[in-house]
């Protein structure tokens, strides 16, 4: 799987699935919740009431409906504690759960936020190094996940994830 650091609007990508940095709920929120519930529409928010929710570190998929996204895949990220209430290990399940969800779907684009790093107050570099690891595990053979996005609303996340991709690529 090939993985790009792109600097943006994630609600403007026409990939098989963006990833929403969404609260239990999923009813929407501020943040990349919010820009993704208003860029999808009310249907959005439908759909997502029927689904009762997610707990922390899991992930439920969900059409794109006005998004050029076929999906979105909301995953729930964990509030930043101070790092002793388990949340890189929740963190990184986020990211596991949204991979194994756009492979059972077969799709092949998906691009993430950076989950967690806004009101929830993950620190960015933590948060980066942990979302660059899990992407760069080793897929199953038969994985259709061709391209995977890391998406940067500033271009502080973006070089931070072009450094960490850089630094892991280099041979140990």
């Amino acid at each position: 799987m090939k993985i790009e650091v792109w600097q943006g609007d994630l609600t403007t990508l026409a990939v098989d699935a963006v990833v929403n940095a969404a609260n239990s709920s999923l009813l929407g929120g501020g943040g990349v919740d919010g820009a993704i519930h208003r860029a999808a529409g009310p249907e959005l928010q439908a759909h997502c009431r029927g689904l009762g929710g997610c707990p922390t570190g899991e992930a439920r998929l969900t059409p794109g409906f006005r998004l050029p996204a076929r999906y979105v895949i909301h995953a729930v990220g964990p509030v930043w504690q101070g790092g002793g209430k388990s949340e890189a290990e929740l963190l990184a399940a986020c990211y596991r759960y949204a991979l194994a969800l756009a492979e059972s779907h077969k799709l092949s684009s998906i691009a993430f936020p950076a989950i967690s790093c806004g009101i929830y107050g993950y620190p960015a570099e933590q948060a980066a190094a942990i979302a660059v690891a899990e992407l760069q595990k080793p897929r199953p053979g038969d994985s259709s996940l061709r391209r995977a996005l890391l998406v940067a609303f500033s271009a502080d996340m973006a070089e931070l994830y072009r450094r960490l991709l850089e630094a892991r690529a280099e041979p140990q």
